[in-house]
């Protein structure tokens, strides 16, 4: 099988786009900007849905779905909210034969919408608080589009809740950044650093915006997920007003948060290499692959296949279940049955030939280190997840020490503008400027700010303005 994968440090952008396409994820739709989400690709996408799903019910969240079209009047009721996506709307303006009396927005984001049916259902402090969560489709006309990172339809989530006062929803901010952090961390194997955006970076009709921001392996910044407290602002907008506790009416105190497929991108560019993907086990469609191996016909379908298929079934009926497949493709040679599963990101192979059969053992092979293992047949299912808990554990410390080895800090706004020309990467320092300042950094180094990180809320000399400012990564990004 050809090797047709880009070096990464030849074109970084193309080897991206190969790794797409031999592991078959996703391929361009008709319509510019959008994509189309191959078996593979979705597939993975499922299981970062489950893992997220799993976590905002644990936190007494529930699933609903509101309409894709919102009148433009509802844009219009908020007045950051509509400057800052007016110019990504797509907007429905003829339907029926005929042109509408007002345009509907193709859903960019569902705070309006939402806030509009808060104020229809929330009476009373006993309605509160709304914990509610959507998994939908929405659409942000991008003039540049990539696969999974910047596509004008994509699939994710939208949690959308409303309280009873500022602290609840201030926590409740907090709690999901923190819901992100941990299902990022522990399923997807990336490194990702909590905090807080600054004022240019702020979702627009936010109090606060915070964000989980975790490094590519080219060392560019990509903000992952993103949780808002919106304060009263929507409330006072779409009019959602309770009765406290002592019979007066006041606005309710609302929060959004969201993640998108944009994640299967940070996973492709964080863990992948110039072979093809490689998929924390966690998140892999098929964790093991399990390649019966022969020259001998009658041996390789009378003796080695029907012990692969009871080694697949026995794993797949172990507990938590391993996700395993077996191998059939023997009109290719198993060098190349071998390099197919490489470029697809399988995290195992089990190679079962003549010698194995007769030792009772499986060859095994780790996609992410290359390791070959010798493993007896007997408790096979224990030794498996042990492995694939060890290359997740693995994936995640690598990703980690290649963000901590590509961070540095920075005391002025030449040491700033050095460390991102030269090295690129996070670069730490103190900030305490204005939107202005922000664009004017953007226009010279294309470095901007991705967060104050909320493990480190140290202060000092800002490198841009003189004064006190707080501890803020600054980053070229996606």
């Amino acid at each position: 099988m050809a090797r047709n994968i880009t070096p990464r440090n030849k074109d970084y952008s193309q080897w991206y786009l190969d790794i797409i396409k031999v592991a078959e994820l996703a391929d361009y739709a008709p319509v510019r900007g959008c994509m189309v989400i191959r078996p593979t690709g979705y597939a993975i996408w499922e299981l970062v849905q489950r893992h997220f799903d799993e976590a905002f019910k644990r936190t007494g969240h529930v699933n609903a779905y509101f309409p894709l079209l919102i009148p433009n009047s509802f844009l219009e009721k908020e007045a950051e909210h509509v400057e800052g996506f007016a110019p990504e709307c797509a907007m429905v303006t003829y339907a029926g034969g005929e042109e509408l009396e007002e345009p509907y927005a193709v859903r960019p984001t569902s705070e309006t919408v939402i806030g509009h049916m808060y104020s229809k259902w929330v009476q009373s402090w006993r309605d509160l608080p709304i914990l509610i969560n959507q998994w939908a489709n929405v659409m942000r006309w991008e003039k540049r589009p990539r696969l999974f990172l910047r596509t004008s339809e994509f699939l994710w989530q939208e949690g959308h809740t409303a309280h009873e006062t500022e602290k609840e929803a201030r926590e409740e901010t907090i709690k999901m950044l923190q819901v992100y952090r941990e299902v990022m961390e522990n399923f997807l194997a990336l490194p990702v650093i909590p905090g807080e955006k600054t004022e240019g970076e702020r979702f627009p009709g936010a109090d606060n915006t915070y964000t989980c921001e975790t490094m590519m392996s080219d060392t560019k910044a990509l903000q992952a997920g993103t949780s808002h407290f919106l304060g009263q602002n929507f409330a006072k907008a779409f009019d959602i007003k309770y009765q406290n506790r002592e019979g007066e009416l006041e606005y309710v105190w609302t929060t959004s948060w969201g993640a998108s497929t944009r994640l299967i991108g940070a996973i492709i560019m964080t863990h992948s290499d110039d072979d093809g993907l490689i998929i924390p086990p966690r998140v892999a469609p098929t964790r093991a692959v399990v390649l019966p191996i022969s020259n001998d016909e009658a041996v390789l379908h009378e003796k080695i296949l029907p012990l692969a298929e009871s080694v697949s079934e026995r794993m797949n009926e172990a507990s938590g279940g391993l996700y395993t497949s077996v191998d059939k493709q023997f009109h290719l040679r198993p060098g190349d049955r071998f390099f197919y599963h490489l470029q697809k990101g399988v995290p195992l192979r089990l190679e079962l030939g003549e010698n194995e059969f007769e030792k009772c053992t499986v060859r095994a092979v780790r996609r992410d280190t290359g390791e070959k293992i010798e493993l007896p047949l007997e408790g096979l299912e224990a030794k498996v997840q042990q492995i694939l808990d060890d290359i997740q554990a693995s994936m995640y410390a690598k990703a980690l020490s290649f963000r901590k080895a590509n961070t540095r800090s920075a005391g002025s706004y030449d040491e700033l503008k050095s460390a991102i020309e030269e090295s690129g990467g996070f670069v730490e320092v103190y900030f305490a400027g204005t939107r202005e300042d922000e664009r004017r950094i953007k226009e010279e180094t294309g470095a901007t700010p991705r967060c104050m990180p909320l493990s480190d809320d140290s202060r000092g000399k800002c490198f841009i303005t003189g004064k006190e400012g707080r501890k803020t990564i600054f980053a070229k990004a996606y």
